[in-house]
C-alpha cells in the first residue's frame, strides 16, 4: 500500500543545512499498522508529511497504492498532535468538516458520522461544543473526523502526546479497537514504547538525525492487547525491553 524508496530530506536555514532523513526504504502492506519510533529530531514527523504529500522528498519516491505521492490526496487522512476542532462547530459538524470541504453531501455521510461517534464512545455528544469536552474526548472527535472519508491510509503524528498518562493509554486501546474494526493502513509516529507495542504490527526504529532505519521489529502479540496483567505479559515486556535497548544504543 505504501512504499518509500530511497527517501531523503534536508532543510536549509541561516545556520546551514540539516539532514533530516537519509535513504529510507520501507514498505507498509494493506491494512498493516506500523509505528515509527525514535528520539526527538530524528525525522519521524518529516517522514509522515512526505507520505501525506504535505512535503516533497529531497530524493527518492513515495508511492501509495502504486501511484506517486506528489500532493495531498483524499484517500490519505492525517491526524496531528492537537485535535484542532473548530470551536464554533458542534461535535457532529466537526466530524463532518472534511465532507463539507470536499463538497460532498452531508446527508449522505451523517449516518457514517453517527456510526463513528458510537464506535468511539461519543454517542449522545453530537450537539456538544468542543469546549464542553475533555482533551481525550476532543481527540476522539478528531479521530472520527479522520475516518469520515473512509481513508485507505491513516497517518498519525503523536496524536496522544498532549494527554495525561491514563487518558493516553485509554486512547491507545480505543485506537486499537477502531483499527480492528476499520483496517485502514496506518502509520503512527510516537515517542512511546508502550504505544508502539500496544498498537503496531511492526515498529520501525529510526536512528538519531539523520533519520535512518536502524531496525524493524515484528510485534506478533495477539490482539486485543493490553499493558496490564495478561496471558501475553511476558511477550509485551520482551518487546518493550528490545525497543528500549535499540533506542538507547
Amino acid at each position: 500500500m505504501i512504499r518509500l524508496s530511497g527517501v531523503s530530506r534536508s532543510f536549509s536555514g541561516r545556520s546551514g543545512t540539516v539532514e533530516a532523513l537519509r535513504e529510507i526504504d520501507l514498505e507498509v502492506t494493506d491494512g498493516e499498522f506500523v509505528a515509527i519510533l525514535g528520539r526527538s529530531g530524528c525525522g519521524k514527523s518529516t517522514m509522515l508529511r512526505i507520505i501525506a504529500g504535505l512535503l516533497p522528498a529531497g530524493a527518492g519516491e513515495v508511492r501509495v497504492a502504486g501511484e506517486p505521492v506528489q500532493r495531498p490526496r483524499r484517500d490519505i487522512s492525517m491526524m496531528f498532535q492537537r485535535p484542532a476542532l473548530l470551536p464554533w462547530r458542534s461535535v457532529l459538524d466537526n466530524v463532518l468538516l472534511p465532507v463539507q470541504i470536499f463538497g460532498w453531501r452531508k446527508r449522505a455521510h451523517r449516518a457514517r458520522a453517527q456510526e463513528l461517534l458510537e464506535l468511539t464512545g461519543l454517542s449522545g455528544f453530537e450537539k456538544r461544543m468542543p469546549h464542553e469536552l475533555s482533551g481525550g474526548m476532543q481527540q476522539r472527535v478528531a479521530l472520527c473526523r479522520s475516518l469520515i472519508t473512509n481513508p485507505r491510509v491513516m497517518l498519525m503524528d503523536e496524536p496522544f502526546s498532549a494527554l495525561d498518562a491514563l487518558t493516553r493509554e485509554e486512547m491507545s486501546i480505543e485506537l486499537q479497537r477502531v483499527h480492528m474494526e476499520n483496517s485502514a493502513t496506518t502509520v503512527f509516529v510516537t515517542h512511546s514504547i508502550d504505544e508502539a507495542v500496544l498498537l503496531a504490527d511492526r515498529v520501525v526504529v529510526l536512528s538519531p538525525r539523520p533519520g535512518r532505519i536502524r531496525e524493524i521489529l515484528d510485534i506478533k502479540i495477539p490482539r486485543p492487547r493490553a499493558l496490564g496483567r495478561t496471558a501475553h505479559q511476558e511477550e509485551v515486556a520482551r518487546c518493550s525491553a528490545e525497543l528500549h535497548e535499540l533506542l538507547m544504543a
